[in-house]
């Protein structure tokens, strides 16, 4: 690891589907993470980091997990850029319950859970991040080991909420792999591309124009430093003198 931190120092969040299983394959003695319910990890993460703010959290999660009831949480934690890194490893699929469809499954596809196609227009996450205040928004994919680790090394040192989305394909439910790849014995073109190296992820408004536009952008679309962290604005709360005891608050309804 780069920054040669002990294992003690980091926590790994996790809630269901696959990538849960993350947290039971940490190399060192348990327990260093928390195999969570469904859709719940951000508030873990947020307990823990407001909880000991020196250590790094690190949420993994899957795209039915983190794109599904989990989504509700994205934006409150953007608006409060909490001090932590999410890794979204997205298949398009709820893959350990054998391949039902997901919030990022495409219109029409057949699953187990959408036998007609599925009939809902699939969610565009890096627009959804953007738009919801994440402070951090990276894109690659998991068969770059080295762009992945970079860019994830990155968001781990970001002062601020950075999510790192991962096209992880499943190999037994949804194997987008040609797909993002391309093969061109057979006309297809790829959906996976890299940012051109002259983007400048400071800029909102080109960020803007990554995430809307067709394809799947590979690389730091969006990162803003300028922002506080909420660790770093509940701290700086700690000894204001006018603060109120819960006793005197009580008081003030008494008859």
């Amino acid at each position: 690891v780069e920054n040669e931190q002990p294992v003690e120092k980091s926590v790994v969040v996790a809630g269901i589907g696959c990538s849960g299983n993350m947290v039971h394959m940490l190399e060192k003695e348990q327990p260093f993470g928390i195999h969570g319910i469904h859709g719940r990890s951000l508030p873990l993460a947020m307990g823990i980091k407001m909880g000991n703010p020196e250590l790094n959290v690190i949420i993994v999660a899957g795209d039915g997990d983190f794109l599904g009831i989990g989504a509700e949480h994205i934006g409150p934690q953007g608006m409060r850029n909490l001090d932590v890194t999410a890794v979204v490893m997205d298949n398009g699929v709820y893959g350990l319950t054998k391949g039902q469809s997901s919030p990022t499954t495409d219109l029409g596809v057949v699953t187990s859970s959408t036998p007609y196609g599925k009939m809902e227009e699939k969610l565009h996450p890096l627009r959804s991040y953007l738009t919801m205040g994440v402070s951090f928004i990276a894109s690659t994919v998991s068969n770059k080991v080295k762009d992945m680790t970079d860019i994830m090394y990155e968001a781990m040192n970001h002062p601020g909420f950075s999510i790192v989305h991962v096209q992880s394909p499943c190999t037994e439910y949804n194997n987008t792999f040609e797909a993002l790849k391309g093969n061109v014995k057979k006309g297809i073109q790829p959906l996976a591309y890299d940012i051109p190296e002259g983007h400048d992820p400071s800029d909102a408004e080109a960020a803007q124009e990554i995430v809307n536009a067709d394809g799947i952008p590979l690389g730091i679309i969006y990162r803003d430093t300028s922002r506080p962290t909420f660790d770093k604005r509940v701290s700086d709360t700690t000894g204001i003198k006018d603060m109120k005891s819960v006793e005197s608050l009580l008081d003030g309804f008494t008859i």
